[in-house]
């Protein structure tokens, strides 16, 4: 059996021979016969010459090889306690009708559909259907706020939006039609229509000339067919935050995107076609578009789509009811929803109602996984449970430990080896590599494997400043870190100001930039404060204007409400201090990494260009005050 190192070797001795390979796993209407185009380098593309279609290599080949019977996805949403099956057959049938749909809307190939709904089939249904048709989708996370969808709106400029009535947080409802409503008043760009969803729970009434209804909408379509597309073509844009609190769309191309998905599902995953895979999170991540939707359906697995919590709907042992129930083989989830399990079950009593005789592995990712969590899934569960680390933007794992080529031993804290087709590099400031256990800033040479990110949505300037200008052939990552003497990888930190809330990343410029909104706010700063549950929240520091006698608790309880209202409950902004002023360097810039220092009750060294070093007292009087 070939091991890892063999294969890792190989990947970046022979990159373009290693990915021809595994172009075999999908079908093509034209088979790629370049592996590889760098004249254009930074912008590289793989399989330029090819033309396939995503949705057929996801749906349509099982149908057509056989296994159309076989269950594609499971829906279980223990908020409305409804479960929906949808076999393979079952869900091209309703994927064709809805790309129909949009055809009659007027979407054709490399137009953009912009989707925002709830955990639900359909989610998955509106953006196979683009897909199928070609068409670019841009999934908005449904907990955002009415601003956000609005600027994702005007970036993407859709010709169509398809929503839902309402969703779930937890058991609460929340109503998504004055979102949408209020989001398409604020979007300067107008689209020529939306298809919504009435869910049950929360009809709702629609805009006449403007919304049409799903189900209607679907029943009258005619059923339309795959176009085949460039593997160049974007399949999707997925909006991540950007330092400035302005959001950046991620690329992703339709040829590389699928070929690294299938690869992963066997080689990274361990799981194949027949086998459960539930990534329990949501499609408006990159996970969900990952590892709810793509992968699992391009290795022709059945995948979970689940609409609860990992606590609460109804209890602690929500996880292990529904992959017994499934005959789940493998889960990925966020490290916050284990330490929830574990906060309201640490003796893990729940497990013991359930037979997970199926049940093979857990892989974690999305913040840092701390090594208690660690060691009381693994001692509870008993199979591998895997830390692996990834981005929205690389869009598959980096390192991971890769179980359908080798199980590596692992070391709490570190997310293992880099994974074949990423040449990891530790940097210092002038772009050399560091030794081994020095810690530096973590790059990736060029170029980088398929699946990755291809640019920004209309903005390559900006996708090169973000992340290839810094070091000359190298991809930033943002992230600090080292390699140990055996090769493992250890991530440290954010090097910029973008936090993981609960797995969310989420920018702290864009809460400073509402801050600053409030007519009585001169200045203010926001850092991310370590957390044992969510991993990070963020914590606002408001300097007041002048003559603004305010009482420090109501200011604060208004300051909370604008950024909920505006960036959206899923930033858990809930600290506000009120300070007399914020800890700057003489030439104006705030010290916020030495701000996180003093938050996380890490060792610091008083910068020497701070023009007032008696400041971070006040920063620390009035984080022991919170």
């Amino acid at each position: 059996m070939v091991g890892y190192d063999e294969v890792y070797t190989r990947s970046l001795a022979d990159p373009e021979g290693f990915w021809r390979e595994a172009v075999q796993a999908l079908e093509w209407q034209h088979p790629p016969q370049q592996v590889l185009d760098s004249s254009r380098a930074p912008f590289t593309r793989w399989f330029p010459d090819g033309v396939l279609n995503t949705c057929h290599n996801a749906v349509d080949r099982h149908v057509h090889a056989g296994r159309g019977e076989q269950p594609a996805l499971i829906w279980d949403s223990p908020v409305t306690g409804s479960q929906r099956v949808l076999s393979y057959v079952e869900l091209r049938d309703e994927v064709a009708r809805c790309a129909g749909a949009l055809a009659g809307l007027g979407v054709v190939a490399g137009d953009r559909v912009v989707i925002s709904m709830p955990m639900v089939p359909e989610a998955l249904v509106a953006m196979l259907a683009c897909a199928r048709l070609g068409a670019i989708h841009s999934v908005v996370f449904g907990g955002f706020a009415a601003r956000e969808l609005a600027v994702r709106i005007d970036d993407a400029r859709p010709k169509v939006v398809v929503s839902a009535s309402c969703g779930f947080e937890g058991a609460r409802l929340v109503e998504y039609k004055p979102l949408l409503d209020r989001a398409l008043e604020l979007a300067s760009h107008r689209v020529d229509g939306c298809v919504m969803l009435q869910r049950p729970e929360h009809p709702v009434a629609l805009v006449p000339g403007r919304d049409v209804d799903w189900d209607e909408a679907l029943a009258a379509a005619e059923p339309a067919g795959c176009v085949p597309v460039r593997a160049t073509d974007p399949l999707y844009v997925l909006y991540t935050s950007g330092t400035t609190g302005r959001p950046k769309g991620v690329v992703r191309d339709n040829g590389g995107h699928a070929v690294a998905l299938r690869w992963s599902m066997e080689a990274i995953y361990d799981t194949g076609p027949g086998e459960v895979f539930w990534a329990a999170s949501d499609v408006g991540w990159v996970v969900g578009h990952s590892y709810i939707v793509y992968a699992p359906l391009l290795a022709g697995c059945t995948t979970i789509v689940y609409e609860g919590k990992p606590v609460g709907t109804p209890d602690p042992g929500a996880f292990w009811r529904v992959a017994s129930e499934h005959g789940v083989k493998t889960l990925f989830t966020a490290p916050t929803a284990f330490r929830a399990i574990k906060k309201e079950d640490p003796k893990g009593e729940h497990l013991a109602r359930y037979d997970l005789a199926s049940f093979a592995a857990l892989f974690l990712a999305g913040e840092r996984l701390d090594p208690d969590t660690y060691e009381w899934a693994a001692d509870l569960l008993g199979v591998p449970v895997i830390d692996h680390w990834w981005q929205t933007e690389t869009g598959w794992p980096i390192a991971a430990n890769p179980l359908g080529i080798e199980r590596l031993a692992t070391k709490p804290g570190s997310p293992s080896r880099p994974m074949p087709g990423w040449d990891v590099r530790i940097l210092d400031e002038a772009g050399a590599e560091v030794p081994a256990g020095t810690e530096g800033a973590v790059c990736m040479r060029l170029p980088l494997p398929p699946g990755a990110l291809t640019t920004l949505w209309d903005d390559d300037e900006r996708f090169v400043d973000s992340y290839l200008a810094r070091y000359d052939g190298y991809y930033l990552t943002g992230d600090g870190g080292y390699v140990d003497a055996d090769g493992y990888l250890f991530i440290m930190g954010r090097v910029d100001d973008v936090i993981n809330v609960a797995g969310h990343r989420l920018s702290t410029g864009s809460m400073e930039e509402v801050l600053a909104t409030h007519p009585d706010v001169a200045e203010c700063a926001v850092i991310g404060v370590a957390d044992p549950l969510k991993g990070h929240v963020p914590h606002g520091f408001v300097v007041c204007k002048a003559g603004a006698e305010r009482d420090e608790q109501a200011l604060a309880a208004e300051l909370v409400a604008l950024v909920r209202e505006q960036v959206g409950p899923v930033a858990a902004f809930k600290h506000v201090h009120v300070v007399d002023r914020l800890p700057k360097t003489r030439s104006g810039k705030i010290l916020r990494a030495t701000m996180r220092s003093i938050a996380d009750g890490r060792a610091y060294e008083t910068p020497s260009t701070i023009d007032d070093p008696a400041i971070l007292d006040e920063i620390a009087d009035a984080l022991r005050a919170r």
